[in-house]
């Protein structure tokens, strides 16, 4: 443990005690002799501030908060090493979800980040090579996402061109923003939809010549948004008012067991090994879909109208693969 580390911690310790803390325990926390430790508390005091007083009667470390109006904290940037590696995980990981995503904002803050970890010889330089991102399926969010992060974030209504992609219609949308959605590799929009005067989600590669607004957004609570977007399966909104019943081989049984498909989703084991795995959801595009990729292994049990909607489906493509 180098004085960086040290001093992170006994600052630590302190801030989080009520007494004064034994300089025996810091000795151990610090994995040092009295020697250090008296070094390190005199640099504290000296050079950043600390307010830190000793306790004869206990031999032991305390911070006199009474030497300021408020908890003292360490000046500038501190943290300890794998507080440091979470960080520049995380930096690396925002860059990596959306290209170009807080580029600006971040660059700073990721230098500084790469001078502490080289000044403490930690990482030799490995973040971008030790991290790999797989996409699959993502769609550029393009200009639209700077300016929809923004909206959300500065809460002003939005106002843009939106072609959904399964009607492939054009409409002209104003919006009140509520939250940013990553999910399944692209950016979505929970919005209010002042059009449709209800809540929708909108696909951010999707959206055309958008501006910012001047006027407010009109806020929806946290359970409404759960209730209307997370309540039935997938990212299509709405109620969960249909329950679909899915029997998975024995083959797959174990797999999908260890899968989470929704919050509420029921699972049991069936006497022959088989799998029964039931999901309440609302509109049935994106449950069908995740439905077809297992082939074979699969079986919808109920509804009828999701098993023939399936069964369709699957007559289609076997269609496209007749012997000509």
């Amino acid at each position: 443990m180098d004085r960086f580390d040290r001093i992170y911690s006994l600052h630590s310790v302190l801030q989080a005690a009520r007494y004064p803390v034994p300089r025996r325990r810091i000795e151990e926390k610090l994995e040092c002799k009295r020697v250090t430790v008296s070094r390190i508390v005199n640099y504290m005091r000296n050079f950043l501030g600390a307010p830190i007083a000793y306790d004869r009667e206990a031999n032991g470390y305390y911070y006199d908060h009474r030497a300021g109006e408020h908890p003292y904290e360490l000046p500038g940037l501190w943290f300890n090493a794998h507080e440091l590696q979470a960080l520049a995980t995380l930096s690396q990981l925002i860059g990596d979800l959306q290209p170009g995503l807080l580029e600006e904002q971040l660059r700073p803050f990721q230098k500084r980040i790469e001078e502490m970890l080289a000044d403490k010889q930690f990482g030799n330089g490995r973040l971008k090579q030790g991290i790999r991102l797989l996409g699959m399926g993502v769609r550029d969010g393009g200009e639209a996402f700077q300016q929809v992060a923004e909206g959300v974030l500065q809460s002003k209504q939005l106002s843009f061109e939106y072609r959904s992609r399964g009607k492939d219609e054009a409409s002209q949308r104003t919006v009140s923003p509520q939250r940013l959605v990553h999910y399944r590799d692209n950016w979505h929009l929970d919005a209010w939809c002042h059009l449709r005067n209800d809540l929708r989600n909108f696909s951010i590669d999707r959206i055309k010549n958008i501006r910012i607004l001047d006027t407010p957004a009109q806020q929806v609570d946290k359970q409404t948004l759960d209730d209307y977007f997370a309540d039935a399966y997938g990212i299509f909104a709405g109620k969960g008012d249909k329950t679909a019943v899915l029997r998975f081989t024995p083959f797959r049984a174990r797999w999908v067991a260890e899968e989470r498909w929704h919050p509420r989703q029921e699972g049991r084991f069936l006497a022959d090994g088989s799998y029964e795995l039931q999901i309440p959801y609302g509109h049935a595009q994106e449950l069908i879909m995740d439905i077809l990729k297992y082939g074979p292994d699969v079986e919808v049990i109920e509804p009828e109208e999701l098993r023939r909607a399936v069964q369709a489906r699957l007559s289609e493509a076997l269609g496209v693969y007749k012997v000509k």
